[in-house]
């Protein structure tokens, strides 16, 4: 197939085979902030819990994430999520079961989009991202068991009290999670501030805890 359906690399243009990003470049892309905050997953000394979190203790219990979000692994992103590029979504699938490998869960739960937003994309991408994901670990996907009720206004630009007022409430979840074990699934992860409110959610609804698993931690 390779042979028929020859690809160049995203990030080099050399040929790739049937690859999205050809080996040399794959060992080139940032990695994931280490040692790095158990809780948060930025950057932290020695890998203790960081002085935001301590201050601050958020919804969700951990993070994990497969690279930091810098070129050339943002605009892969990017291509993904804005321009429809499915294959730049399954090379980071990919990535993504290995980042999580070892994970233990009881479900896997992608951050929802507002109807309005997926209506306008046509797609989630966390969905799609954590598809692969479910299935290597054997865990239910639940795909409608949490809702985000209302289109909060562009992130870009607030400051994290600013970004926490302007998400709070958004998540309502749909379902029981008592007792169980959530990993939840996004593509990046900015200030955490979405996954503070939905993890909240969650444990709102009994989850026992809540992990995040993301492609990329800014």
């Amino acid at each position: 197939m390779a042979a028929l359906l020859p690809q160049t690399c995203f990030v080099c243009g050399a040929g790739a085979g049937s690859r999205f990003v050809c080996l040399r470049c794959i060992d080139e892309l940032p990695a994931a902030p280490f040692p790095a905050c158990p809780v948060c997953g930025e950057a932290s000394p020695r890998a203790e819990v960081c002085g935001r979190c301590l201050r601050r203790t958020p919804g969700y219990d951990a993070t994990r994430a497969a690279f930091a979000y810098e070129f050339p692994l943002r605009e892969i992103v990017h291509a993904f999520k804005f321009d429809a590029r499915f294959a730049a979504g399954r090379f980071l699938a990919e990535a993504l079961v290995a980042a999580g490998e070892g994970l233990s869960a009881d479900c896997i739960v992608p951050v929802p989009l507002h109807p309005g937003r997926l209506r306008k994309r046509g797609f989630n991408q966390a969905v799609l991202l954590a598809r692969p994901l479910a299935a290597v670990m054997k865990v239910p996907l639940y795909l409608n068991a949490v809702t985000k009720d209302y289109e909060a206004p562009p992130q870009a630009g607030l400051t994290l009290d600013e970004r926490r007022r302007n998400l709070r409430g958004a998540f309502r979840a749909v379902r029981r999670f008592d007792g169980l074990r959530v990993v939840v699934v996004d593509d990046v992860m900015t200030s955490g501030t979405t996954l503070d409110e939905l993890a909240k959610a969650l444990k709102s609804a009994g989850a026992k805890t809540v992990e995040n698993l993301v492609v990329a931690r800014a």
